[in-house]
């Protein structure tokens, strides 16, 4: 039971659990997952963070898409954001990297949600270990993280 169930079961959200036998020498974690589980690419989402050098931010995206560090910026109020360091990813979140979740980070971070989650009635993320996804309704994600949603792809 990884942190991000504990929270949650205590909050008393629905959400199924996925495991899949985890490939070390597959290249993105996400693609992974969806392949594995036999999903849409857009229904499985990574987390992935930034900074400002100040502060650390949570952006929640499609695993096939890009993250547009102005959007990102841009919704959290950041004038300029680069990608976080792995070693502080997994600092901050507990996770390690390809298993970190949005939720039960040690740390909470303002996080944002790509707006395509709304029009999905359920979006898969990582469920706190390489090869674990849970599935969750978007709004219960938002309410749990006290998250928002805002466009954050990579159009270009």
């Amino acid at each position: 039971m990884t942190p991000a169930c504990k929270i949650l079961k205590s909050h008393k959200i629905e959400f199924s659990l996925h495991e899949y036998q985890h490939d070390v020498h597959a290249k993105s974690f996400g693609l992974e997952a969806a392949e594995k589980l036999n999903l849409a690419v857009n229904e499985v989402f990574k987390t992935l963070l930034v900074t400002d050098t100040k502060h650390y931010y949570v952006a929640v995206l499609p695993v096939n898409h890009q993250l547009s560090l102005k959007k990102m910026a841009a919704a959290v109020g950041a004038k300029k954001l680069q990608m976080a360091a792995p070693k502080d990813a997994e600092r901050l979140t507990g996770y390690l990297l390809g298993g970190i979740s949005p939720i039960g980070q040690k740390k909470r971070l303002k996080t944002i949600v790509d707006a395509s989650a709304e029009l999905l009635p359920t979006i898969y993320v990582s469920g706190g270990k390489r090869g674990l996804d849970i599935g969750v309704h978007p709004q219960d994600l938002l309410s749990v993280l006290t998250a928002q949603f805002a466009d954050l792809l990579d159009h270009e």
